[in-house]
Order: C-alpha cells, then structure tokens, then sequence
C-alpha cells in the first residue's frame, strides 16, 4: 500500500498545484475552446503523473526513514543483497538499491521510474518475523512489481484519469458557473471546479487501486516463478497468521491489505484470495 499510497498522494498534491497555475494563466477560459483546453489538460495531467513516478522512491524512502545499505554490516545484510541481486538477475533486471526500515510490522515495497534503478526496501518487522524462505519470497514479489513495470503503467493510468479529472471538473463547474457568455469566470466556478476535482480524483483514485489488485496477482505470480510456489504461498499465509491477532495501520500494510471502504478502496486483493489465486495456477 505504501508504494501505491504515496504515489497516488503525491499524484493528487501536485495535480492541485498545476491546476491552480492553469487557472492563474487563464489557460482553461471558455473562448479558447474545449479541443485547446482538453490538450492542456493532458499535458498538465500526465506531467503530474510522471512527476510524482519520479518522486516515488525518494519519498518512499524518506517516508519511513529507510536506510540503503552500501556496504553490508552482517550476515543478514549480506544475504539481503545477494538475494535481491539473485532475483534481480533472473528477472532481467539491473541491480535495485536495498534499503532496510525500521518498524515492527512485516512490510515491502519497491517503486522507481526505472526498472534498472528501483528501489527495494524490507522492513525489520519482516526480516524478523519471516524465514528465509518466505522472505525470499516476498523479495521475488517486489522485484516482479519492478520487472513488470508496474509504476511506470500506474504513472500512464493516472496520468490519463488526470485528463480527465480536470476536464470533466472544468465542464461541471462551468455548468454550475454558467459563464458561457463571459469574458473571465465568475467565483462559482472556481469553487465548482476544486470541488468538481475533488469527487472526480476520489472516483479517479477507485479505479486506480482496482488495477493496482489486478497487478498483485501478477506480482504474486512472478514472485513464485522467482523465488518458488510453495515459498510465495507461504509468505502470504505467514502473513495472514501475523494479521489475523492485530489488523495492520494502514500506513504500513504494504504487502498486506488495506481497509476503508472495503475492497473498493484496498490496494491489495484479500490474502485468502491471492493465496488461492496460486493454489489454483499450480
């Protein structure tokens, strides 16, 4: 959820920001035509969303204080890097920075706009609670996210729900405004048009985290071609036992699921299911 929640976070700060910078320009006003502002907007809504694919593992990083490790300290470290850097090798891959976090829960990510320099990061919580195997497990898991180029799909998908956030939004608020026949528009529309892309950015980020559950299926997938079947559906049951005593903060179900209104909202499929989803592929 982390990897996801942040982008999708990111996504919608610095699409407000550019909307209200179209809005000074006066570069959505009614005489320059639906055709010119619909081409903006797909510049702005798809540079807002590769901005934040470029953020991604900077604030990822920095937002749970993750540490890369550059020389390795201890045997767990070591085996940490020979592992992502075995995967990574299978997977056809460049060698990702290893990061290590504090924080008690079982947790993983990886994101990054390149594939040969992404970024993989485990929490202590998960190099504790976990074997080996299962960890290598999860290891296979993030490094199919990165392989599949997950980010770089999920930046072209919000980017195309950003078009049309903020042309739907400037025709809703226009119709609310009614300012056809002005020169500039009225204070109506402003507020019909942040409005506007509030609820539309809410249903946009809906579809959002429905294709991030279709991509852990196919994470799980290659997690299990990398690092063994029986090894990803055991890291998902670990994970299961490990959730079912305490539901997980939201903020650090990365790997696990998430709450809210439901699946509807959850970035990650139930883990029964993916757990059957490999039951039945094998």
């Amino acid at each position: 959820m982390m990897r996801i929640g942040l982008f999708v976070a990111t996504n919608l700060a610095v699409l407000f920001v550019l909307s209200i910078v179209l809005n000074l320009l006066g570069l959505n006003q009614p005489g320059q035509g639906t055709g010119g502002f619909l081409i903006m907007a797909a510049v702005f809504g798809m540079g807002g969303s590769f901005i934040s694919l470029l953020m991604s593992k900077t604030l990822a990083a920095r937002s749970v204080g993750a540490q890369v490790i550059e020389t390795p300290r201890t045997g767990g470290e070591q085996w940490l890097m020979n592992t992502v850097a075995r995967l990574a090798q299978h997977a056809g891959i460049g060698m990702p920075d290893v990061a290590v976090f504090d924080s008690p829960t079982p947790n993983a990510f990886a994101t990054g706009a390149n594939k040969d320099a992404a970024l993989v990061a485990v929490s202590t919580g998960l190099l504790r609670n976990m074997s080996e195997d299962e960890v290598e497990a999860v290891l296979g898991h993030e490094i199919a996210h990165v392989a599949n180029g997950d980010m770089v799909t999920l930046a072209l998908l919000q980017g195309v729900m950003n078009t049309f956030v903020m042309v739907f939004a400037h025709l809703l608020a226009a119709v609310i405004d009614r300012s056809d026949g002005r020169e500039n528009h009225g204070m109506g529309y402003y507020i019909g048009y942040y409005v506007s892309q509030a609820v539309l950015g809410f249903l946009a980020a809906m579809i959002v985290m429905w294709f991030s559950r279709y991509r852990e299926y196919r994470a799980d997938d290659g997690g299990a071609r990398l690092a063994g079947r029986q090894k990803m559906i055991n890291a998902l049951e670990r994970l299961r036992r490990v959730n079912e005593p305490h539901a997980l903060p939201g903020g650090m179900a990365a790997f696990g699921i998430a709450g809210g209104l439901g699946e509807l909202l959850a970035t990650h499929p139930p883990l029964e299911k993916r757990i059957a989803a490999l039951r039945a592929a094998a």
